[in-house]
């Protein structure tokens, strides 16, 4: 996925002018989060690496042992500590390297929890009819998610938010963000608009505007 370096005041404009059309049909709420990464990774690539070098350290203890291959065992120890020296260097100055160490499953997992906490922070869950929907991004673990809240859930399946999550993803492996926000904005307002049209005098319980973490 390519990364889009930020967002500019006018792609700031257009998500947030995307918010207001789109609540302006339903009694929902609409609120934007992007974040560049779920988790810094560094203990939990720094784990994979430490198992690497264990499995490194036997692999060379048992050709050695089968090669005749004499080394002291301060030697073989110095050695073993000044490898992971070097790997938690490596780690530590170069963050990049941290995503490739991790396993998809444990991205994913860091990028949903901080999908579910941003939710939680920003008080989606405490609109007056439960009718908040958040539209999350992680760049960096090429994730997206859409969180609902209950009165939502009670009317709309996941598989309906499947979509919406596509074109984020789409849109986001192309450094196109602001435009992935501005599509699925759009259509999750028409999702919203069918199960919970506009009635009355509505107000506008959460900020319009896409937040960047």
């Amino acid at each position: 996925m390519s990364v889009q370096k930020s967002i500019d005041a006018d792609d700031h404009a257009r998500i947030a002018e995307a918010i207001r059309a789109a609540e302006e049909k339903t009694n929902g709420e609409i609120y934007a989060v992007l974040a560049r990464r779920s988790d810094d990774y560094f203990y939990a690539a720094g784990f994979v690496a430490a198992c690497g070098v264990i499995i490194a350290a036997i692999a060379a203890a048992l050709l050695a042992h089968w090669y005749w291959f004499d080394v002291s065992l301060p030697v073989f120890g110095l050695a073993i500590l000044a490898a992971f020296a070097s790997v938690v260097l490596v780690l530590w100055l170069v963050p990049a390297v941290r995503m490739v160490l991790v396993p998809h499953r444990i991205r994913y997992r860091r990028a949903h929890l901080n999908a579910v906490q941003q939710f939680l922070a920003r008080n989606i869950h405490v609109t007056s009819e439960r009718t908040g929907v958040l539209l999350f991004v992680s760049l960096a673990e090429h994730y997206a998610e859409v969180v609902a809240d209950a009165g939502i859930n009670a009317k709309v399946e996941q598989e309906e938010w499947n979509g919406i999550v596509a074109i984020l993803t789409d849109h986001a492996s192309r450094a196109a963000v602001a435009d992935g926000y501005v599509a699925a904005i759009g259509k999750a307002g028409e999702l919203l608009a069918k199960h919970f049209p506009a009635t009355g005098e509505k107000v506008n319980e959460l900020s319009d505007h896409l937040v960047e973490l």
